[in-house]
C-alpha cells in the first residue's frame, strides 16, 4: 500500500443522517467528509458498512 497524495481540503464530520427504510424513518450518526463543498458519507447510515469516498455519493443539506 502507498500514499498517492494527501487531500488537504477535506474536513471530517460526524453527521446525524436520517434515512427512510420502507415505512420507517431512522437516524444514525455517520462519518462524512466535506470535500469541494459537498458532504460525502464514508459509511452507510443504516448498518455502518464502509462506503467509498466518491462525489457521486454526496448528500444535500
Amino acid at each position: 500500500m502507498k500514499i498517492l497524495r494527501i487531500l488537504e481540503d477535506v474536513e471530517f464530520l460526524l453527521v446525524d443522517i436520517e434515512v427512510k427504510l420502507g415505512n420507517e424513518i431512522r437516524n444514525s450518526p455517520t462519518l462524512c467528509v466535506r470535500y469541494n463543498g459537498k458532504i460525502i458519507p464514508l459509511n452507510s447510515a443504516n448498518d455502518g458498512r464502509p462506503i467509498l469516498m466518491n462525489e457521486k455519493n454526496s448528500i444535500t443539506q
